[in-house]
């Protein structure tokens, strides 16, 4: 299966980050430190003064009160964050799947919205999330762009939960999480498939997704339904003792 895909910049359309400025080739990314992707450099290219646009990028972190992190997919930029004293961390894989007809019908009820009810967050925050007081960012960035969100439910309350971001012609997926005590329910499976059948008649023809190289449970479930790894991913790097706070999310 051959896909071309600028995953990063999939990531950086579909996981906005509220608040962004362009400094010579380079978004610098803020979104009240939840989530590494939202608050992180994504480098479309190489600055003209290397030096000054990582001095800059520093210290918009560091007036942020955060750690400078860049999402890295280039060789060049990862050896100069490297000599800079940038550790290395979260590796992610990127998974595609080609989307030739729908696939087999959910085994439960999915509910699908235009926009996340305080329950879908509420579930998504409770898996995903770190700290209580971030949700209202973490709703900002997951409403940033159009998107569908997807949960299976038992008396109105969401056991799995997803989010499905058209992209032209894929759909990115994010937000998976299931409550630990349903889990092994195939609930999760049940949210992809309910995406993807939504995505099919809309004229996509791929759905991809990224995942930690260390979430071996969540990447057999993509294996599943038919994803497959795709291209080099890419990783973070985080300038250590460059900024004053942690981040209040993973990836």
């Amino acid at each position: 299966m051959a896909f071309v895909m600028d995953f990063r910049r999939l990531v950086h359309e579909a996981w906005p980050a509220f608040e962004q400025h362009e400094r010579d080739g380079w978004v610098l990314r803020y979104a009240g430190g939840v989530t590494d992707r939202a608050n992180s450099v994504y480098a479309r290219n190489v600055p003209e003064d290397m030096d000054a646009a990582l001095e800059d990028a520093e210290r918009f972190y560091a007036e942020r009160g955060l750690k400078p992190v860049f999402t890295v997919g280039d060789p060049g930029l990862d050896r100069v964050l490297e000599r800079r004293g940038y550790r290395r961390t979260r590796p992610v894989l990127a998974m595609v799947a080609r989307l030739g007809s729908l696939p087999e019908a959910p085994a439960h009820p999915v509910r699908i919205e235009d926009e996340p009810w305080d329950a879908w967050m509420d579930a998504w925050w409770s898996v995903d999330g770190r700290y209580a007081d971030r949700i209202g960012d973490a709703r900002r960035i997951v409403t940033g762009v159009p998107a569908w969100y997807a949960a299976v439910e038992r008396d109105g309350v969401p056991l799995a939960v997803g989010r499905g971001v058209p992209q032209g012609d894929t759909l990115g997926i994010y937000c998976m999480a299931t409550l630990p005590a349903a889990r092994r329910r195939g609930l999760g499976r049940s949210v992809i498939r309910a995406l993807v059948r939504r995505a099919v008649p809309a004229g996509m023809s791929s759905a991809y997704l990224v995942v930690t190289e260390a979430n071996e449970n969540a990447r057999g479930l993509y294996r599943g339904e038919g994803f497959e790894v795709a291209g080099e991913g890419y990783h973070y790097r985080v300038g250590e003792g460059l900024g004053a706070a942690g981040r209040t999310q993973g990836s």
